[in-house]
C-alpha cells in the first residue's frame, strides 16, 4: 500500500473506533477499552503512513469519488501535513487511554458513550483535514471535527455554564465555517479548481479578500486574539482529556489552515508579513497577561494556548517578512520555530492538562484557592505538571525553549540587517517575545504554588489523592517527548526541514535548520543543565529531605497557622492585573469593615473576557434588539401579509 492509501485507513478507522462505545452499554467499560485500542491502532497505521512517505518520497494525490457527480477529492501527504499529523496521531491516542480511567463509561451513564465516540470521531476528522488535497475534502473534514467538539464541549450540559459555553463555540465555529467556505470559493474562482495549488492571480481584490478570509475564519478556529472569545470557556467546560485534545491539536487545525493558504501565494507583500507578526505578537501577550488573572485552572490554561498560538503566529509572520524581503534564513527560523512551537504546545499543553484533570479527579475542584498541599498526596502528578511548566515558560532543558530560541534568532537576524528597511520593524517583537516568557515563568510559579505547594487550602485537598496507571502514563510519555526535543532537537530537525521546503520552496533553497540554528550548542547547554537539575535533586534527596522534621516550613510567628495566611491567587497576581489592568479591567468586589466588632466580610476578584463582555455580547444584544422589531411584520392577518406582496411588487416595478 501506499503512503496515501494507509492514511486513509487510518482516517477512516479512527472515524469508525467510537461505535463500540456508543453501542455495547451506557456502563460497558470493556467497549469503552475496545474503541481505544482501535484508536491507537488507527493511529499507528497512520504512523506507519508518515514512515512510508518519508521512505518512498512524494507520489501523486490518491483521487477518490465524492457525492457529487463530476466532482472528486483527492488527499495527499507532504512535508506540512506529515508535521501537524504527528501531534494528532500522538495526542489523541494518549487522551484516549487517559480517559479510561478519568471517564469511565461505568462512572458517567449519560455521557460516557459520547465523550468516546465524538472523542475518536473528531480524531479522525482531523487526520483526514490535514492530508485533504482540495476545499471540498477539507472542508468535509473541518465540518465533522466541528460538529464533534461541539458534542464534546456540551459533554455536562446539565450545567448552565457549559451550555453557555457550547454555544458560543458552535457560534464562533460556524463563523469560521463560513469563512473557509469563501476562502475556497474564492480559490475555485481564481484557480478554476478546488485543488491545492499556486494561485494563477495574485495582488487582485479576490485574492486579497482570500487572504483576509483565511486568516480570521482560520484565526477564529486557532484562538487568535481578539477571535478568542470561544476559547476559554470552551476548554474549561469540557473533560480535561478533551480539552487536551482541543487545545493541543484541534486548534492547531486553525494554524494548519493558515501555513496551507500561505503556500497559495508565490509572493506575499511586506505588510502581509507584518501584520500577521503584529497579530501573534498582541496575542501572546494579552493571552498570558489574561492567564496570569484567572482562579480556575483549566481556564487559565486555557488562556495560555492563546498565548502560546500567538508565538506561533510570530513564527509564522517573521517568515513572511522574510519571504517578502527575499531572507532565506529569517523564512527558515521563522516557520521551523513557529511549526516546532506546533509540537511543542502539544506536548506541554496536553501534559498540563492531563495534570489538571489528574488534580480534578482526585480533589474534585478547578479552583485553584481551594488547593494547596497536593505535592505530598499526589507527588507524580506534581513532578509532570511541574516539567509541563518549565517546558511552557520556554526554559531549557525542555522543547519550548528550542522552538522560542528559534525565533529570537531570527528576530536578531533581522535586527543585525545592515540595510534598515520597514521590515525592520520585525524586531521590536523580540521584547514582546520576552515579555511573554517572564509573564508565563510568573503566572505557573503562582499556579504551582497554589496547587502543589505550601498547606491544603480546603478539605477537598486534605483528602486528594493520586491518580492511577492510565492517567499517569500518558503524562509520563509527554514528559519524556518534552525532555527529549529539549535535550536532542537534531531529531526532529530532518522533518523541520521537510516541512520547512514544502512551505517556503525557492524562499529557502538549500539551506538547513542545522546549519541555520545553533542545535548542537542548544543540546550541550541543555545537557549540562539537566545533569547540574538531577545532581541537585539527588542531593536534597539524600541529604536535605529525609533529616527534614514533618510540619509546615513557616508559622509567621503564629502558634496554630491555618490555610488563610498563604498567598491566594488574587494577592499573589494582583500587581500583574494592575500593570495589565487597561485591558483585564478586572471587577474587585472589597469587603465593608464596619463597627468596633465587624460582621464576616467576604473579598472577590475576578478577570472576565474583555472581548466577550466589552464587545460581543453588548453587539449581540443589539442586534437581538434590532432585529425583534421585524415580529411585528409577522401579525397573523392575512390582509397585511397582501399588502407586503403589494409594495413588493410596486417597488420592483418602479426600480425596473
Amino acid at each position: 500500500m501506499t503512503s496515501h492509501e494507509l492514511i486513509l485507513i487510518s482516517g477512516l478507522t479512527a472515524l469508525a473506533s467510537g461505535f463500540p462505545a456508543a453501542l455495547l452499554g451506557k456502563k460497558a467499560n470493556a467497549a469503552q477499552a475496545l474503541s481505544t485500542l482501535i484508536l491507537v491502532a488507527a493511529n499507528g497505521v497512520g504512523a506507519y503512513a508518515i514512515y512510508r512517505w518519508w521512505i518512498d518520497g512524494p507520489i501523486a494525490p490518491l483521487t477518490l469519488p465524492s457525492p457529487i457527480a463530476g466532482v472528486s477529492v483527492s488527499i495527499a501527504i507532504d512535508g506540512i501535513s506529515a508535521f501537524f499529523l504527528v501531534p494528532i496521531l500522538l495526542v489523541t491516542a494518549l487522551a484516549s487511554i487517559y480517559g479510561l480511567q478519568y471517564w469511565k463509561q461505568s462512572e458517567h451513564e449519560d455521557n460516557g458513550r459520547g465523550v468516546s465516540f465524538f472523542l475518536n470521531l473528531m480524531t479522525g476528522a482531523m487526520t483526514l483535514l490535514v492530508v485533504a488535497h482540495d476545499g471540498l475534502m477539507f472542508l468535509a473534514a473541518w465540518e465533522t471535527m466541528a460538529v464533534s467538539a461541539l458534542f464534546l464541549v456540551a459533554t455536562e450540559d446539565h450545567i448552565a455554564e457549559t451550555r453557555k459555553a457550547a454555544w458560543l463555540y458552535i457560534a464562533a465555529s460556524h463563523f469560521a465555517t463560513l469563512c473557509a467556505f469563501g476562502v475556497f470559493a474564492l480559490l475555485f474562482a481564481i484557480n478554476g479548481s478546488w485543488d491545492f495549488a499556486t494561485l494563477k492571480e495574485t495582488g487582485t481584490p479576490m485574492a486579497v479578500a482570500l487572504a483576509a478570509l483565511a486568516f480570521f475564519g482560520f484565526g477564529t478556529k486557532a484562538g487568535i486574539m481578539p477571535m478568542h472569545i470561544w476559547l476559554p470557556t470552551a476548554h474549561a467546560q469540557a473533560p480535561s482529556h478533551v480539552s487536551a485534545v482541543m487545545s493541543g491539536v484541534m486548534i492547531k487545525m486553525g494554524v494548519y489552515g493558515i501555513v496551507r493558504v500561505c503556500t497559495f501565494f508565490p509572493e506575499v507583500p511586506l505588510s502581509w508579513g507584518l501584520f500577521v507578526l503584529a497579530m501573534g505578537t498582541i496575542s501572546a501577550i494579552l493571552g498570558v497577561a489574561f492567564a496570569v488573572g484567572q482562579h480556575d485552572i483549566k481556564r487559565l490554561l486555557a488562556y495560555h494556548s492563546i498565548e502560546n498560538i500567538g508565538i506561533i503566529i510570530m513564527g509564522l509572520g517573521l517568515a513572511l517578512v522574510g519571504r517578502a524581503e527575499h531572507e532565506p534564513v529569517w523564512v527558515l527560523l521563522g516557520i521551523c520555530g513557529g511549526m516546532l512551537h506546533v509540537w511543542n504546545h502539544a506536548l506541554f499543553k496536553s501534559l498540563l492538562f492531563f495534570g489538571a484533570g489528574s488534580v480534578i479527579h482526585g480533589v474534585g475542584t478547578r479552583e485553584i484557592d481551594l488547593l494547596g498541599g497536593l505535592s505530598k498526596r499526589m507527588p507524580a502528578t506534581a513532578n509532570c505538571f511541574l516539567l509541563g511548566a518549565v517546558a511552557i515558560c520556554g526554559l531549557p532543558p525542555l522543547n519550548g525553549f528550542v522552538s522560542e530560541i528559534m525565533i529570537y534568532l531570527g528576530l536578531f537576524r533581522v535586527a543585525t540587517t545592515p540595510a534598515a528597511t520597514a521590515a525592520s520593524a520585525a524586531v521590536f517583537a523580540a521584547p514582546g517575545l520576552a515579555l511573554v516568557g517572564a509573564l508565563a515563568a510568573a503566572c505557573f510559579v503562582k499556579v504551582y504554588g497554589m496547587v502543589f505547594l505550601g498547606a491544603p487550602r480546603s478539605e477537598q485537598a486534605a483528602h486528594g489523592h493520586e491518580a492511577g496507571k492510565a492517567m499517569i502514563g500518558p503524562m509520563l510519555v509527554l514528559a519524556g517527548c518534552c525532555t527529549l526535543i529539549g535535550v536532542a532537537p537534531i531529531v526532529v530537525a530532518p522533518l523541520l526541514d521537510r516541512m520547512a521546503a514544502a512551505w517556503g520552496g525557492q524562499a529557502i533553497g538549500e539551506l538547513t535548520i542545522a546549519t541555520a540554528a545553533p542545535l548542537a550548542a542548544i543540546s550541550i547547554v541543555a545537557g549540562i543543565v539537566l545533569a547540574l537539575l538531577l545532581a541537585g535533586t539527588g542531593f536534597l534527596l539524600l541529604r536535605g529531605i529525609r533529616r527534614a522534621p514533618s510540619g509546615l516550613t513557616w508559622d509567621c510567628g503564629y502558634a496554630a497557622p491555618s490555610a488563610r495566611i498563604q498567598y491566594s491567587s488574587s494577592s499573589f497576581a494582583e500587581t500583574l492585573v494592575k500593570l495589565f489592568g487597561w485591558a483585564l479591567q478586572p471587577k474587585v468586589h472589597l469587603p465593608k469593615i464596619e463597627g468596633l466588632f465587624p460582621k464576616d466580610a467576604d473579598f472577590e476578584s475576578h478577570v472576565e473576557d474583555t472581548v466577550l463582555e466589552k464587545a460581543v455580547w453588548p453587539t449581540t444584544h443589539a442586534v437581538t434588539w434590532l432585529f425583534s422589531w421585524g415580529r411585528y411584520l409577522q401579525s397573523g392577518s392575512l390582509q397585511a401579509y397582501l399588502m407586503y406582496i403589494l409594495v413588493v411588487v410596486v417597488f420592483l416595478l418602479l426600480w425596473r
